[in-house]
């Protein structure tokens, strides 16, 4: 990258205003002559890591465990055990795309059966019925998937089986998942988009580039500090922004069946928009609902979202019934219930 490049990444990044030229030539020639390097090694952030969990945690009062992403350390990030569960029954898992929208190889795409769980905004997949007292297995953690800015839908346009909702996530992820019936299938696409909604921090901006190549914002998994009425007008501004962004993509398309590297990007974001619009109306509608309930009681938020969304009103009671607090506390009283019903294979 040349000076002049660096300096035209950080146009207007001075609060709307520049920064002083000289002032980022001399940080151009400094860092160009004596590179940036690692304060301290892998090993020693992870161990730096464990101990900020455990001062934040404790160690005798709460189990934390972490779900790894990669081999980043910056995305080692701690949950909590004691967080609350909102939903748990039998599931069965197809995984449809892998990160950044990569179709699936063909040997991994298989239907597998789980017992999942909606632990904060984790989506735990057990091989054996939950337990609350039971420690999460290494295999619990490789399979878990995190909620944070995903969406649950039905999966409409999937024909092979019935009661299959699509969850897409926040690194674009897909996964098809089969209910045991039309009414479990209902409830974990709201209870997932209730929680996603409720809990998911505002997206950070996108990466500063001077490539003309389109990048996503970056979504945090941490949950967000915002009480329900502010989290609610955040969703709001951001579907105004991203409707506005959608419009203007709309108002310069490019050329159909043009096959060019700008054509691929602007397809792109095209998709990308079109998703984050119809996420946002999800959230927006789920968290106005929510609070116009006035509870946390999620039996009684579906009772009113079911007919209101044109389903039976009457969803049969689902295995676990929480109170959805702003916080991950501890459910108490929550009595687990083995579904028999198993999905054709």
């Amino acid at each position: 990258m040349s000076c002049q490049q660096f300096i035209a990444n950080l146009d207007h990044l001075n609060d709307g205003q520049d920064f002083a030229k000289d002032l980022l030539k001399a940080l151009y020639n400094s860092i160009k002559n004596e590179k940036l390097e690692w304060a301290i090694d892998e090993d020693e952030l992870r161990k730096s890591l464990s101990e900020l969990v455990d001062d934040k945690f404790g160690t005798g009062t709460k189990k934390v465990t972490r779900i790894l992403d990669g081999g980043n350390p910056f995305l080692d990030v701690p949950q909590a055990l004691s967080a609350t569960t909102y939903k748990h029954g039998v599931l069965t898992r197809k995984t449809h795309a892998d990160m950044d929208g990569k179709r699936t190889p063909r040997g991994r795409r298989g239907w597998k059966k789980f017992y999942a769980v909606l632990k904060g905004t984790i989506l735990y997949l057990q091989k054996d019925e939950y337990r609350p007292d039971k420690a999460l297995s290494e295999g619990d953690l490789k399979n878990a998937i995190r909620v944070h800015h995903a969406l649950a839908t039905r999966a409409s346009d999937y024909s092979k089986k019935s009661n299959v909702l699509k969850l897409k996530t926040a690194d674009w992820r897909v996964f098809l998942f089969q209910a045991p019936s039309k009414e479990e299938m209902l409830s974990w696409i709201l209870r997932i988009n209730l929680v996603a909604a409720i809990f998911s921090a505002p997206a950070f901006p996108a990466a500063v580039s001077s490539m003309k190549k389109f990048c996503r914002p970056l979504l945090p998994s941490c949950t967000t500090r915002l009480c329900q009425e502010e989290q609610l007008r955040s969703h709001e501004n951001k579907l105004r922004q991203v409707a506005a962004e959608l419009a203007e993509h709309q108002c310069r398309p490019v050329e159909r069946g043009h096959k060019s590297k700008e054509a691929e990007e602007s397809r792109l974001k095209e998709h990308y928009l079109t998703f984050e619009k119809s996420r946002y109306e999800t959230y927006i509608h789920l968290l106005a609902e929510k609070i116009k309930v006035g509870s946390d009681d999620l039996e009684r938020i579906e009772a009113r979202l079911a007919p209101l969304e044109g389903d039976d009103p009457s969803l049969r009671k689902t295995h676990s019934s929480p109170a959805l607090s702003q916080g991950h506390g501890t459910v108490t009283g929550s009595k687990a219930t083995k579904d028999t019903t198993g999905p054709e294979t």
